[in-house]
């Protein structure tokens, strides 16, 4: 794979299967360091914005960040507790990493099992590689080039796809901990026959798989909690797009992401 410098702006990059399958495993052992917390006595303690954060968040990222440089060590990796600890880049480069060890803490802290490793790599704004996986449910989600495929326990792992929009009305998902009055509003407004409370990058895997239909989120998200979940829909067929109706870009002045709408399929109506 010429990964080439992640500084060059001519970087074009080109992931082999090998490269997917070793960034699936690494999430995978991630997960595993996870759920070896999980499954203890834990301390949860609360970081300068306010969320918590747990020894498995600090765990998890360091074995991602490991298992990526077993892979390359071109390109920056921008991790949800270096960046907690260290503060944000300066640059990340046309091509860098996007990493959240522990999406979903609050569902992690509250014993509920939807929280996710995500891992992302980032090429010209676009995410090209994303990994989520669910280790309390032994789910994992993938999508790169190649398509979009899940996995779940013993099964083998298949292809994944959007589904067109129902004729009966969607199935909307929505965050579990950060519903608000716009989102209802929103909802309100458009066809929809159910909405889905779930947690973590989850949401986006349930649009990729054809179970839903839409996800809308207003409110603050940062980079590293979509980067993942965005890269499995887009390669399922699906989108995340801005109010506007721009699909989601990665690189943002402070890495902080616009309210946006993940979609399933193409016909589905998002302001702009």
């Amino acid at each position: 794979m010429p990964w080439g410098n992640g500084r060059e702006r001519t970087v074009t990059v080109e992931l082999s299967l090998n490269d997917v399958d070793h960034v699936v495993d690494v999430a995978l052992r991630a997960g595993a360091a996870i759920m070896a917390v999980y499954r203890s006595d834990f301390v949860i303690r609360t970081k300068a914005d306010s969320s918590p954060v747990t020894v498995a968040d600090t765990k998890a990222e360091e074995v991602i960040i490991a298992g990526i440089e077993e892979l390359t060590n071109s390109f920056t990796i921008v991790g949800e507790e270096s960046v907690a600890a260290t503060g944000l880049p300066a640059d990340a480069g046309r091509t860098f990493w996007l990493v959240d060890p522990l999406d979903g803490t609050k569902e992690f802290v509250n014993r509920r099992d939807e929280f996710t490793v995500n891992i992302a790599l980032i090429d010209s704004g676009r995410p090209v590689l994303g990994v989520v996986h669910a280790p309390a449910i032994d789910a994992t989600y993938w999508g790169s080039h190649y398509g979009a495929v899940m996995a779940k326990g013993s099964a083998d792992a298949r292809p994944i796809s959007v589904r067109a929009e129902p004729p009966d009305g969607m199935t909307a998902v929505v965050s579990r901990s950060h519903r608000t009055p716009a989102v209802d509003a929103f909802l309100a407004a458009r066809p929809i026959k159910e909405a889905v409370s779930t947690g973590s990058s989850l949401k986006f895997c349930l649009l990729a798989c054809g179970r839903a239909d839409i996800y809308p989120r207003f409110g603050r998200t940062m980079e590293w909690d979509t980067a993942a979940g965005h890269a499995v829909l887009r390669f399922a067929g699906g989108n995340v797009v801005g109010v506007d109706g721009v699909e989601l870009g990665y690189g943002k002045p402070g890495f902080e992401n616009p309210d946006f709408i993940a979609i399933g399929s193409s016909e589905i109506r998002v302001p702009g």
